[in-house]
């Protein structure tokens, strides 16, 4: 919000000496972030000036210019800059007369830009300065010809300092507004926390007496017709009409309304249309104008019907929602309530009679409109935070005040206005040690019931015995966001003082922190990074084909979650597989010159399940909390979003130099990251062959962890080798490596925490064993075996060898396996690690048919 600072020293006292950063610091002292500090960025010298004669001389580039003699100090005085009254001055622009009264700015002063004036040689004569146009000035974008002050209706010396005149002296400050404090889009509502900030005196523009505002509601139809509100209130609360007639839209808008709008960031388009932003900017209600001769017919204010389009202001089409506001008459839509007006019914240059429109419209309704249209606007920004119900009835009258005052127009009293909702203030219970227990200074009551009478609350105490130690606080109309003790107390911490809040660090109470599940994950991403691992989110966008590729065992199609407005239209599903991001992360650093990676993201995927049908559950309304049963039908609407974990490798691990051979990327240093993360995670992970769509056939392992509670295995994820056309199609060179995890269910599989166990001081008995077995059977299914059979006198059991070929049957394989085994109170005996082995030797038999190798 852009302030300038003459526009608020008319409703509160700034001192005079007050610079823009002592009015920024008081604002920020309750609460406002400070943005900017805008100005016109101009200098002096600048002059009233009289074109006294000019004579136009063509050029031989098919250019005309005037060389003008302008007075610019009153005869047998010296000019502002020390030269003669009378300069000499080149002008391109051919709209301006003799005996015009123009601005001239002088040698020594400069423009915005920043644009010197200085005594030059142009076009065979020395221009003494320049005549300027508005858009020179920083008044606007009109660049066509010079400014004519007939133009703005005034008639001031030669030689006045034109700074002055036209208000280009002021300074505006800016302030950034947070949603919750809309009031603040005014300078009503500046001005008032002004007042607060310092305690200097206000005056509210929006004070005015009922009776001189209230006319007979008679002459113009308005009906508010809402059957479907969107949150339990009509659309349209209230909508008050004022007529102007006889305007005169061709009257200049005077210099000071200019200058004023200006700073605060709004075009001048005209009087008609300026006079309503100016009344939006004072007092915070958004103010519309029809040129009443193009209206069909009464005002209707209803909801979009299917199909129903409208031409809005900025010459756009738009194909309206069901859900959209609508202003309309006999002839259908002219307008979208609160966020723009149709251009059928837009005041002109050729509007004589003007219907004012001021009114209150529901919020949400008026922020869902303008973000389904991408239509933000300085109306729908005002009133999606909430007007002050009690201001139509000003800001209308106000307007065709001004239209009577400077357009030249007469006020049709015959037309009022229609409030269709009662305005009503709940009070608010605010027990009184609340605020101190809450903020944890000692305010005092007076303190308390002090701030809030300031900021307009009303404060009552029905002192009978039930609300002894409570007040009942009714906030001000121009404050929504006051809705709870909450607020209350914050607003009590605000006007007295932030800095008056100890700054004490709070104590966390027990038993709070991250779940076990949020520390699983933290605990594997932190392991992985810190094996060397380099984390790389991505957005969850995908192909349907890439879904089928990387989010199947077999490559068939599975049902993915399409977005209804993707940010890509190639790629408008959600993903079923993280690898499709780590493939594009990839390729983007491979296209860089990165060869050699090693990447890493934890992310959720998308997983609807095969023959279930979501729901779509109706939108519940925003201004209350959904209900039990809401909830669960929003929750039974989502598909299952479990978390993965998922690491590609590519390139080098170690990279050449002397004395060392390039290590590419395999399939084991994939192994060792499942087991980093197997390790964080407090598992076992097992692997056995397998296949997937997208994974060399030979070179895949389907990684599965042993249920605590069961002992059965479940397949939590796959590690591989991505098929060369695949990483071909990721133009990406080379052998490609990749492990995916389920990671919510490796953390599920955990079980209780893990306790490291005591180590023995005792000698440990190694052995080794070789067993034979179908080449078809896992070397981990082996492995299980022989650990549940050699029992707990088994430490460590490791493969150290797979043999296949001579000496051995035709499909069949040798697995080595290193034992060692140890007691926690003795040392073990040869015969007792034998007879360890044996047993785990006679499960593997049992199971495969295993037989030891001679």
């Amino acid at each position: 919000m852009r302030v300038p600072l003459s526009w608020l020293r008319e409703y509160v006292d700034v001192p005079q000496t007050a610079t823009p950063e002592d009015v920024l610091a008081a604002l920020v002292s309750v609460g406002f972030e400070e943005e900017d500090v805008h100005t016109f960025g101009l200098t002096g010298p600048i002059v009233v000036g009289e074109v006294l004669e000019f004579v136009e001389e063509p050029q031989s580039n098919g250019k005309t210019i005037r060389w003008c003699q302008v007075r610019v100090a009153p005869e047998g005085e010296t000019a502002a800059d020390g030269g003669d009254a009378v300069h000499g001055i080149v002008c391109g622009a051919r709209n301006f007369f003799e005996g015009d009264k123009v601005v001239v700015t002088l040698p020594g002063a400069v423009l915005p830009g920043p644009f010197p004036i200085a005594a030059r040689k142009t076009y065979g004569h020395v221009s003494d300065g320049m005549i300027a146009s508005a858009k020179e000035l920083g008044l606007g974008e009109e660049h066509n010809g010079i400014l004519r002050l007939v133009e703005l209706g005034i008639d001031a010396p030669v030689g006045t300092d034109a700074i002055a005149l036209l208000g280009l002296d002021d300074v505006a400050i800016e302030i950034n507004v947070t949603p919750d404090r809309g009031y603040a889009l005014s300078l009503r509502g500046v001005a008032r926390e002004y007042a607060h900030a310092t305690g200097a005196a206000f005056r509210d523009p929006g004070d005015r007496e009922w009776g001189e505002l209230q006319q007979p509601a008679e002459g113009f139809s308005v009906v508010v017709d809402d059957q479907s509100p969107i949150r339990g209130t009509v659309g349209a609360s209230e909508f008050v009409v004022r007529i102007v007639r006889d305007v005169d839209p061709g009257k200049p808008t005077p210099a000071w309304m200019v200058a004023r709008l200006t700073l605060a960031g709004i075009r001048s388009l005209g009087i008609l249309i300026d006079i309503t932003n100016y009344v939006m900017l004072e007092l915070g209600n958004p103010i519309h104008g029809y040129d009443l001769d193009k209206l069909t017919g009464g005002i209707t204010v209803r909801r979009a019907r299917e199909g129903e389009k409208l031409t809005t202001l900025d010459d756009k089409e738009r194909t309206l929602s069901t859900e959209d506001l609508l202003i309309t008459d006999e002839s259908g839509p002219i307008g979208l309530a609160g966020v723009m007006g149709g251009g059928t019914t837009e005041m002109s240059g050729t509007t004589r009679n003007v219907l004012i429109e001021a009114a209150i419209f529901d919020t949400v309704s008026i922020a869902r409109t303008a973000r389904r249209h991408k239509l933000p606007s300085e109306a729908s920004r005002r009133f999606e935070r909430g007007v002050d119900p009690l201001i139509p009835f000003v800001a209308a009258r106000r307007v065709a005040d001004l239209m009577v005052e400077y357009a030249g127009g007469t006020l049709d009293t015959e037309v009022g206005g229609a409030l269709f909702a009662t305005v009503e203030q709940d009070a608010i219970a605010l027990p009184k040690p609340f605020v101190p227990a809450l903020i944890g200074v000692d305010y005092t009551e007076a303190e308390i019931t002090g701030s809030l009478e300031m900021i307009g609350c009303e404060i009552s105490d029905l002192g009978d015995e039930a609300d002894a130690e409570q007040w009942w606080v009714t906030p001000p109309t121009w404050r929504p966001d006051l809705t709870d003790k909450w607020t209350l107390a914050e607003e009590v911490a605000r006007i007295t003082g932030y800095d008056r809040i100890p700054s004490v660090l709070p104590v966390p109470p027990s038993g709070r922190g991250h779940t076990a599940a949020q520390q699983g994950r933290r605990r594997i991403a932190n392991a992985l990074a810190a094996a060397g691992y380099v984390e790389t989110p991505s957005f969850p966008f995908v192909t349907e084909e890439l879904n089928d590729l990387h989010g199947s065992e077999s490559g068939e199609r599975l049902p993915s979650v399409k977005l209804a407005n993707p940010l890509d239209g190639q790629a408008p599903f959600l993903r079923r597989s993280l690898i499709p991001g780590l493939l594009q992360a990839a390729h983007r650093n491979i296209a860089r010159g990165f060869t050699d990676l090693v990447l890493f993201e934890t992310g959720v995927v998308f997983l609807p399940e095969p023959g279930v049908t979501y729901g779509t559950p109706q939108v519940p309304p925003l201004a209350v909390r959904p209900d039990a049963a809401t909830l669960a039908a929003l929750d039974g609407s989502i598909p299952p979003q479990p978390r993965h974990v998922a690491v590609l490798l590519t390139g080098s691990l170690v990279a050449k130099q002397p004395g060392q051979a390039a290590v590419p990327a395999g399939l084991g240093d994939a192994l060792d990251a499942v087991r980093t993360i197997a390790f964080a995670a407090g598992v076992t992970i097992d692997v056995e062959q397998g296949r997937r769509a997208a994974l060399h056939p030979g070179r895949t392992g389907v990684l599965s962890v042993a249920d605590a509670a069961s002992g059965a295995a479940v397949e939590v994820g796959y590690v591989g080798e991505v098929l060369p056309a695949v990483s071909a199609d990721a133009d990406i060179p080379g052998r490609v490596i990749v492990a995916e995890l389920d990671l919510d269910l490796v953390l599920s599989l955990a079980g209780e925490r893990v306790v490291a166990a005591s180590l023995s001081g005792y000698p440990a008995a190694t052995q080794d064993v070789s067993l034979v077995v179908d080449a078809e059977v896992p070397a981990a299914a082996v492995r299980g075996a022989l650990l549940d059979g050699a029992g707990a006198l088994l430490e460590s059991l490791r493969l150290v060898d797979d043999y296949r070929g001579q000496g051995l049957p035709e499909g069949a394989k040798s697995l080595t396996y290193a034992l060692r085994f140890r007691a926690g109170d003795r040392t073990l005996t040869a015969a007792e690690a034998t007879e360890a082995k044996l047993a785990g030797v006679a499960v593997a038999a049992e199971r495969f048919g295993a037989t030891l190798r001679e």
